[in-house]
């Protein structure tokens, strides 16, 4: 096995003051986005650098970005859209009028330019606004001391410390550097969130002792096409096959990945009844509606017994639903990847790793999730993975966070053409092994795979990248 290391020294802050002497080059993380191959850099001033057609082992140096942020930046994520050409954002939130609002900044990947450009972005709800000052968007709620902010395709989530709550928005292209921003979902928070991930379909929220899955399908309201005579509506602009009868109305949200469920009014009262084979992903086209009720975000709580969530302990319980008692020095779930669409690594407070299991079909199921722990020798402090649903040993890169990464291999033993066979997806034999691992000069303060088999390391001076073949 070869290992080809490259050392990448860091640019200067862009916008250090020329008045004083420009301090030793300080980063304190970096997003890399896979399907553009691009970087941004985040600067100790929270400014961020952005590259696009990122390449570590063609440079020695980094050259100027193409695209500088100024500060202040409190949160940050890459959004790609798919209607139907995949488009790359880069998602930016900052605090405006001293942290009683939220700024919103959208930017748009120009391939040919290699460069990000601003975005315009036309919203219809009354807690946006666009600023032409800013060119963002005003969101009305307080930005607090912290924010988090992730995106999957189409969808991005930010949840709000101070505020308790998550917001779950969609995006969706105009055309040329105009988009559409839409509110679907809030989640009332009553427990601590300690991490919080978008993918696949479905919204997780670490928490102690565990996770809580909400599947994003009914938090997106869908599209509703009348038709005389029958009680029929179809979702989501004609996803082959995808029906529901109502029992109820008015309709408030779209489809759910395979899952039978009631949706209920604030007052307790149910609206209609959902029933789904399952089926694909987010849909693109949820706007695109002719004949549909007016746009109204779905508000649900955390923790609430007639939602869809379902919390997953790291130790066996026996209530999915309910918040568990959860005791004095349990674990936090504090870092979520996506494996595949169907398997999660949930790192905890203690520098372990567990294997999130969500059903390929949960009809008539009562265990429509499970959660395992896996095997490991190391206190892991940092993950990283890029998801691949095509084969049975995924690589996983997790470091310690002082010098040491390591290269590991997750096996499913157990693989079977119907997973549905296996009752608990959680009693199959997963092996986990170390395939390689690397020492690192510098104290690891990130990390991010750039494929299977190459990582960017980003020390306290300088950049590395490692590719093993």
């Amino acid at each position: 096995m070869v290992v080809e290391a490259h050392q990448l020294f860091l640019p200067k802050p862009p916008f250090s003051s020329p008045s004083f002497p420009s301090p030793p080059p300080h980063f304190s993380s970096f997003l890399f986005h896979p399907s553009s191959l691009s970087l941004a850099l985040f600067h100790s001033d929270s400014s961020i650098s952005l590259y696009s057609s990122f390449s570590p082992f063609s440079i020695s140096s980094f050259p100027p970005p193409q695209t500088t942020l100024p500060p202040p930046i409190s949160a940050a994520a890459f959004l790609l859209l798919r209607n139907p050409n995949p488009i790359t954002l880069f998602l930016i939130s900052s605090p405006i009028s001293g942290g009683s609002a939220v700024l919103y900044r959208f930017y748009i990947l120009n391939s040919a330019r290699k460069s990000f450009t601003p975005a315009k972005v036309v919203c219809n709800h009354s807690d946006f606004k666009f600023d032409e000052s800013k060119f963002g968007v005003v969101f009305g709620v307080s930005h607090g001391v912290s924010v988090k902010l992730v995106a999957d395709v189409n969808v991005f989530a930010l949840y709000s410390i101070s505020n308790g709550k998550v917001w779950v928005f969609a995006v969706k292209h105009l055309g040329g550097e105009e988009l559409k921003l839409m509110k679907y979902a809030v989640i009332d928070c009553s427990l601590p969130v300690f991490s919080i991930s978008v993918s696949f379909g479905v919204l997780i929220l670490g928490e102690d002792n565990g996770v809580r899955v909400f599947p994003l399908r009914p938090l997106v309201k869908g599209k509703v096409k009348k038709e005389r005579g029958a009680n029929k509506k179809s979702l989501n602009g004609g996803l082959e096959k995808d029906k529901m009868e109502i029992k109820k109305l008015p309709l408030r949200n779209g489809m759910i990945h395979g899952i039978n469920a009631e949706i209920s009014a604030a007052d307790g009262s149910k609206l209609m009844e959902l029933k789904f084979p399952s089926n694909g992903v987010l849909d693109e086209r949820v706007e695109n509606r002719t004949e549909s009720a007016k746009l109204r975000s779905v508000r649900l709580r955390q923790d609430s017994r007639e939602g869809i969530a379902n919390f997953v302990a790291f130790k066996n319980k026996d209530d999915n639903f309910e918040s568990i008692k959860i005791p004095v020095k349990s674990a936090k779930a504090i870092g979520i990847q996506a494996l595949s669409s169907t398997r999660f690594l949930i790192l905890d407070s203690e520098g372990n790793l567990h294997l999130l299991f969500l059903a390929t079909s949960v009809h008539g199921s009562e265990t429509p999730y499970s959660m395992k722990q896996l095997t490991h020798n190391m206190k892991v402090r940092k993950l990283t993975v890029l998801p691949d649903s095509s084969t049975r040993a995924q690589t996983v890169w997790i470091s310690d966070a002082l010098h040491t990464v390591h290269m590991i291999a997750v096996t499913d033993m157990d693989a079977s053409v119907n997973q549905t066979d296996c009752k608990d997806p959680a009693e199959k034999l997963v092996q986990t092994s170390v395939v390689q691992a690397i020492f690192s000069s510098e104290k690891v303060q990130e990390i991010a795979a750039l494929s299977a088999n190459t990582i960017l390391l980003l020390g306290q001076g300088s950049m590395f990248a490692y590719a093993i073949s």
